[in-house]
């Protein structure tokens, strides 16, 4: 169950590679259309899909909470399609959001920023300075999204097993490079534990959702979450004992929730904050 994970700047060409690495593995390409597709099973709507998909999430007001209950769900989508294994994840922070598997290539493709321009410009038939600063926007978001949600630096080589630069090579040879890296028999040899590490993430981020959707938790701020085969540890800080309570019990609601600890802290910043 082979995964290959795909970060790229705009106008780099990778989305045909990773269309036509898919396409020659026999793989599954998890890209936008794809995540379009499913959407609705989720509870996403085209609205909200394109309020948030690959955007820095926020958890200021209940708003901002929806938002980011529905970044959850876009990455459940991912996370039940990788969960089947042979799959091509293209962007919205794949590699992060499997980052204890072992069976994971992680790919990043760079080009020079002119030519990135000119083959943007070419592609969507619009003006370069236009494609200037649709690609500056892209690359600046994209990057956010990655250190807001992931703190990491998206362009940091040490985040990827192999970095193509997309003016130097031609497709092809980036293509065959891929092809044969995914063979590699560490690749394979890790397989059998990513069925259980994508499960654990899984039930994490149904957990998170629910707590962010919950409506008796107004003043929620995301805890942290560990998941092991059922087995959930909780942390953080909440407002009051009644939000603490409904809390676990929201999270012991969750199928296939076994056990719940937690380290809840009960802190009311916001009567501290009018006594300062």
């Amino acid at each position: 169950m082979a995964i290959i994970t795909v970060s790229r700047e705009m106008g780099t060409g990778a989305y045909q590679i990773a269309s036509e690495v898919a396409k020659k593995l026999k793989y599954t390409l998890i890209d936008g259309p794809r995540v379009k597709s499913l959407a609705a099973k989720y509870g996403l709507t085209p609205e909200i899909l394109q309020l948030v998909d690959e955007k820095p999430p926020s958890y200021v007001t209940a708003e901002d909470r929806k938002r980011a209950a529905a970044l959850n769900a876009i990455e459940l989508i991912i996370l039940d399609l990788a969960r089947k294994g042979n799959v091509v994840i293209y962007g919205r922070g794949g590699q992060d959001l499997l980052k204890d598997c072992k069976n994971i290539l992680r790919l990043r493709f760079i080009a020079d920023f002119e030519e990135r321009v000119e083959r943007f410009a070419e592609r969507e038939w619009i003006d370069p300075d236009m494609a200037r600063t649709l690609i500056r926007r892209s690359d600046h978001q994209r990057g956010g999204f990655i250190h807001f949600y992931f703190d990491r630096d998206w362009n940091n080589p040490n985040y990827y097993d192999l970095v193509f630069n997309t003016s130097r090579l031609s497709e092809a040879t980036i293509v065959d490079s891929i092809i044969a890296t995914a063979k590699e028999p560490a690749l394979k040899e890790s397989d059998k534990a990513a069925g259980a590490i994508i499960d654990s993430v899984i039930l994490s981020k149904k957990i998170e959702t629910a707590l962010l959707n919950a409506p008796a938790l107004e003043d929620y701020r995301p805890f942290t979450i560990s998941a092991d085969k059922g087995a959930v540890s909780i942390s953080g800080y909440i407002v009051s004992e009644a939000q603490k309570k409904a809390a676990i019990e929201i999270v012991s609601s969750i199928k296939g929730v076994t056990s719940v600890s937690e380290d809840i802290q009960v802190f009311d910043y916001k009567a501290y904050k009018e006594k300062m």
